[in-house]
């Protein structure tokens, strides 16, 4: 029989009995006491984000803020790094999903970011068995027997963990602590901390995170607030927790100093996380009309805006002694066809050549085979040391402007656009629902990302009667035709939409109000 869980503490769905070693006593009072300390200060950050965006809204200009020009003035480092995240410069990621774990901790990467955000879909199994696996993983007892009867185990060397919770504006609707549903961020976060830490440090490394969607350097503030309370609770000393911040928010990339300053005692480096940069920044300027971007392949890391932002992030990491980390490369090696792999490879090598010298000290690959691809392009800037902290990038200069600067020359948008746009999102979103968030399509590795660049933008082209390079305006009665052809054609394959998805995509692209992220919405279809 299943412990019965502490006093103000409700699951709304049956307690397996798989989940107990989890969901433990000890483990619940400590989610608690995080709920009551810290839930009432999320809500408040998140309602503080809508009038923010309600301010852009009506022309309020983006820019640095004036209240915290004396931390970007000080003198000021983040706390010394820990020797095993010293070398980051090849980091592989993926949903904590046993057999995908096994194999990015055995990929030879140096680092394995486990993902219990956008590329897990957060059902109650996949968030439960997530943790069981992440404790496996720290106690190296992680293994995984296949129906084909292969056999999967961790070698004896494996890369450095860390941890991806979901976002602050993510909650976890089967815990309820005092009748309220708990942050996703708290639950995941204090579950593994819980169970992992003094684990982690046996094992002479750390507990170390990744922290997505932060738009706010109060938001830095409160996660920087729950490391501390967390160590204080279990006796470990403040610092042991180590963060790197995905700046993944066009708000954020305003106050990277800040948040560095604000996390600087657990601090470890900012990633430029490209995807969802994009996504907020078609986000933030929704309802702009001389704010469209166009076709989703032609926002490149190249273009104004982009190269702004990632060469800002490196520039200010390493002005306060943090480790500055490049982004994805998505692409998954085809078993079938030598010519796509040999483009997008090279692609490949000339992004990650192009992230070295510009002085990242590390980047991401979402898959095995390209590890040594990636890391072959930073040996050849980093040699032997261990990263490039010490290339200050002091001829870099950003400003406001060039943060906003969304010209994009020669771009155009097209019929081939919108149904990519369309096909993509909407067998993610199938896929997403029925449980799966790391999803294969078109030899690309997709997470909710993607899904959520190809949905805003669709609503935003329609929104603003976007004019296609045909001349073509984009309204309604097109994007339905359009729509309905690649359903037709998605339902001739294996690939079957459910009814859900097909209600949902619609719904997101078509309302007149543009929703902040289609995974609010589709949470809401799992029991």
């Amino acid at each position: 029989m299943a412990t019965p869980l502490p006093t103000g503490m409700t699951l709304s769905v049956e307690l397996d009995p798989a989940y107990q070693t989890i969901l433990t006593t000890e483990a619940c009072e400590f989610l608690i006491a995080l709920h009551r300390e810290f839930n009432t200060r999320r809500l408040a950050l998140l309602d503080e984000r809508e009038q923010r965006q309600l301010t852009l809204d009506q022309g309020k200009k983006l820019d640095f803020l004036a209240e915290t020009i004396d931390v970007r003035d000080g003198a000021w480092q983040v706390n010394k790094t820990p020797f095993d995240l010293e070398n980051r410069r090849v980091e592989i990621t993926g949903p904590v999903e046993r057999k995908m774990m096994i194999n990015a901790l055995n990929s030879g990467a140096n680092v394995f970011m486990g993902d219990f955000e956008d590329s897990l879909s957060p059902t109650w199994d996949n968030v439960m068995q997530g943790q069981i696996n992440c404790m496996d993983a720290v106690r190296r007892q992680l293994d995984f027997d296949a129906p084909n009867g292969k056999h999967y185990e961790l070698n004896n060397d494996i890369a450095t963990l860390l941890i991806r919770p979901r976002g602050w504006h993510l909650s976890e609707k089967h815990l309820l602590v005092d009748n309220e549903r708990m942050s996703a961020s708290l639950v995941d976060f204090g579950l593994y901390f819980f169970h992992n830490a003094h684990a982690t440090l046996e094992n002479n490394t750390g507990p170390y995170f990744y922290l997505p969607k932060l738009e706010h350097y109060l938001e830095a503030r409160l996660w920087n607030d729950v490391f501390c309370f967390a160590q204080d609770y279990l006796e470990i000393p403040r610092g042991t927790i180590r963060a790197t911040v995905l700046i993944e928010t066009l708000p954020a990339a305003f106050q990277m100093e800040e948040i560095l300053y604000e996390l600087r005692d657990h601090m470890s480096g900012l990633n430029a996380g490209r995807w969802d940069y994009i996504f907020s920044v078609i986000k933030t300027f929704a309802g702009d009309s001389q704010a469209i971007l166009p076709n989703r392949d032609q926002v490149t890391m190249t273009v104004p805006f982009m190269r702004a932002y990632t060469q800002l992030l490196i520039q200010t990491c390493h002005k306060r002694g943090a480790h500055a980390m490049g982004g994805m490369a998505a692409f998954v090696p085809s078993r079938k066809d030598a010519e796509v792999n040999a483009t997008a490879i090279e692609k490949v090598r000339e992004d990650k050549s192009r992230e070295a010298n510009d002085g990242c000290d590390g980047t991401w690959v979402a898959h095995p085979d390209l590890v040594a691809i990636a890391k072959v392009e930073f040996d050849k800037v980093l040699g032997n040391k261990a990263n490039q902290k010490d290339k200050l990038r002091e001829d870099v200069s950003v400003n406001s402007n060039d943060l906003t600067d969304l010209t994009i020359k020669n771009s155009t948008i097209t019929e081939t656009g919108i149904r990519h746009n369309i096909r993509v999102a909407l067998q993610y979103l199938n896929a997403w629902i029925q449980g799966y968030g790391c999803v294969a399509l078109y030899n690309l590795m997709e997470d909710a990302a993607t899904a959520e660049i190809s949905r805003a933008q669709l609503w935003q082209w329609l929104n603003h009667h976007a004019h296609l390079d045909d001349g073509r305006v984009f309204d309604k009665a097109l994007y339905t035709q359009l729509f309905n052809d690649e359903l037709e054609q998605l339902n001739q394959t294996d690939f079957k939409i459910i009814d859900s998805a097909k209600q949902l995509f619609n719904d997101l692209v078509l309302d007149k109000q543009f929703k902040s992220f289609l995974t609010l919405s589709a949470y809401e279809q799992f029991t």
